[in-house]
C-alpha cells in the first residue's frame, strides 16, 4: 500500500493519520520515540505492508510480472493500488476523494507542525506530497507511470521499477478486479488489528 491507501485505513480504523504516513521512515520501537497515537498508527502501517505483502493475492500479481523486473514488482502493485482506490474512490468512502484528500492535508499538517523530532525524509515527503497534490494524481494512470519514473531515478539499482509500468497496463484489467475483491478484506483485517492493538494497550495502562 502506498500513501492514499495508508491514510484511508487509519480514517476507517480511527487511527492516527500522521502515525500511518511515518510508517516507511521510522524505524525500530515506536513506543519510545512518540505519544500512543502516533505509535499505534506506525504499528498498523507495519502490519498493513506485512499483510498485503503475504496475502496469496498479492503473491499472485507479482508472479505476473516479467522476469527481469519481478523483483520490484511490490513497489509497483503499491502505487498501482493507490491508483485502483483512486479511481473506485466512491466504493470504500462516503465523501469525494478532493473532500477526504483536503480534511487529511489539514490534519497532518497541523500535526506536523505541532510533533518534534519528525524525520527530515518524512518532513520533506509530506510537503511534497500536499504541495504537488500526489494523492488526487493518482486518479490518472499515466501518473503512476510518470510516479515509477521518478522513482527510479534515485539509484542505479532502482532502474528496472520504471520498466515495471508496462507489466501493470498488460494486467490492468486482472489487478483492477483482484483489487476491488481483496480490499474489502484488507480493511476488515486492518480494523481488527487495531482494535486488539488499542484492546492491549489499554490493558498495559492498567
Amino acid at each position: 500500500m502506498n500513501f492514499l491507501a495508508h491514510l484511508h485505513i487509519a480514517h476507517h480504523c480511527h487511527s492516527d493519520l500522521m502515525g500511518n504516513l511515518l510508517g516507511d521512515f521510522v524505524k525500530g520501537n515506536p513506543d519510545t520515540q512518540f505519544v500512543p497515537p502516533i505509535a499505534n498508527g506506525i504499528r498498523l502501517h507495519r502490519y498493513v505492508d506485512s499483510f498485503t505483502d503475504a496475502h496469496p493475492m498479492v503473491k499472485q500479481c507479482k508472479s505476473q510480472f516479467s522476469a527481469p523486473h519481478r523483483r520490484f514488482a511490490g513497489i509497483a502493485l503499491d502505487m498501482f493500488w493507490d491508483h485502483c482506490l483512486a479511481r473506485y474512490w466512491h466504493r470504500f468512502h462516503p465523501h469525494s476523494l478532493e473532500q477526504f484528500v483536503l480534511s487529511a492535508q489539514a490534519r497532518v499538517l497541523s500535526q506536523q507542525a505541532a510533533t518534534d523530532d519528525l524525520p527530515d525524509r518524512f518532513v520533506t515527503v509530506s510537503t511534497s506530497m500536499w504541495q504537488q497534490d500526489w494523492l488526487l494524481s493518482y486518479q490518472e494512470f499515466d501518473n503512476i507511470h510518470y510516479a515509477l519514473k521518478r522513482m527510479s531515478q534515485r539509484s542505479a539499482r532502482m532502474a528496472p521499477l520504471a520498466l515495471c509500468f508496462s507489466d501493470l497496463e498488460r494486467h490492468y484489467s486482472d489487478f483492477s478486479t483482484q483489487f476491488i475483491t481483496w480490499y474489502p478484506t484488507l480493511l476488515a483485517e486492518s480494523a481488527r488489528y487495531h482494535a486488539q492493538l488499542i484492546e492491549v494497550k489499554a490493558f498495559d495502562a492498567d
